[in-house]
Order: structure tokens, then C-alpha cells, then sequence
């Protein structure tokens, strides 16, 4: 009797808990995160792609397997080069994976605090038009201060979830 109420306890406890997830999943504001964040990857993703792209018309790669297709021997150790269109897709590139990564955890947080849509949405789209803002600004090149405000656009915006978090959570 006693292991049949407590199956039956844990089993409510569970029940309880996957109701809750299910609420959050069906909450617009984690709707939302869940949405941009797609967003992002993705345009992150597309950065592989780009940068695969640029290595395949400027004939510049960084590793020997990867010039075979254009000789062997010497004739394919001139493909072994920097080239600066590469380098700037691959260092816009760099600059997602500093900037979406702590996006992704810090927003998952963001929407789980219980913010307003609106405010939610309006943090996630900022996010995201400056992602792709700063994209465009770098591999444009777009003279500055355009990248940098685009970037700090982004930044400030991470920050500012942060603060929600520690402040929602840690009452600051």
C-alpha cells in the first residue's frame, strides 16, 4: 500500500511538472525566443556557407585535402593562402558565435523570468536586426562606427535580458 501511494505521488508530482512545460512551451513570449533564436542560427549557419562559398571563388584554403580538387603537389600548394575577403566572413562569423551563443542562454532565461511580450519581443528583434545589420556591415564593408553601434546594439540588449534575470531572480 505504502509503494502504491507513493507511485501515485511521484506520478502527480511528474504530472504537475510536465503541465508546467507544457504552459511555458505554449507561452507567446517563449514562442517568441523560440522564433528568433531560429532566426539566428540560422543566419549563423549561413555564415558556413558564405564562408564556404568565398574559399571556393578566391582559391584560398587553409588546409591541403582541401585544394585537391585543383592539383596536386605544387601546383595545389599555391591554394594553401589567406585571402582577406575569407578572413572577413570568417571573422564576422567569429563575432555570432561570441555574440548569439550568450543570446541563446541568457534569452532562454529572459523568457522564463515572465516578461511582458512586448517587451520581450521588442529585445528579440533588436537582437536580431542587429545581428543581421552587423552582417551586412561587415562583409559590405560598411565604413564604421556602423558595425560597432550594430554590434552594441546587440550586446546592450543581452545585457539588458541579463538584468531582468539576476534582478527577477536574485530580486537586485
Amino acid at each position: 500500500m505504502m509503494i502504491m501511494m507513493m507511485i501515485y505521488y511521484w506520478s502527480s508530482v511528474r504530472y504537475a511538472e510536465m503541465a508546467e512545460l507544457a504552459q511555458l512551451i505554449d507561452s507567446e513570449v517563449f514562442l517568441a525566443y523560440a522564433t528568433y533564436t531560429t532566426i539566428v542560427l540560422l543566419k549563423m549557419m549561413l555564415m558556413s556557407v558564405i564562408t564556404a562559398f568565398f574559399r571556393m571563388t578566391r582559391k584560398a584554403f587553409s588546409n591541403p585535402e582541401d585544394t585537391a580538387t585543383f592539383g596536386k603537389g605544387e601546383n595545389a600548394k599555391k591554394y594553401l593562402r589567406t585571402d582577406l575577403d575569407v578572413e572577413r566572413v570568417r571573422r564576422s562569423h567569429l563575432n555570432d558565435l561570441e555574440n548569439i551563443v550568450p543570446f541563446i542562454g541568457i534569452g532562454l532565461l529572459y523568457a522564463l523570468s515572465g516578461p511582458a511580450l512586448s517587451t520581450a519581443l521588442l529585445h528579440f528583434r533588436i537582437f536580431v536586426g542587429a545581428r543581421i545589420f552587423h552582417t551586412i556591415a561587415y562583409l559590405t564593408p560598411l565604413p564604421q562606427p556602423s558595425r560597432g553601434l550594430s554590434w552594441l546594439a546587440g550586446y546592450a540588449v543581452t545585457i539588458s535580458m541579463a538584468y531582468r534575470v539576476l534582478k527577477t531572480g536574485l530580486y537586485l
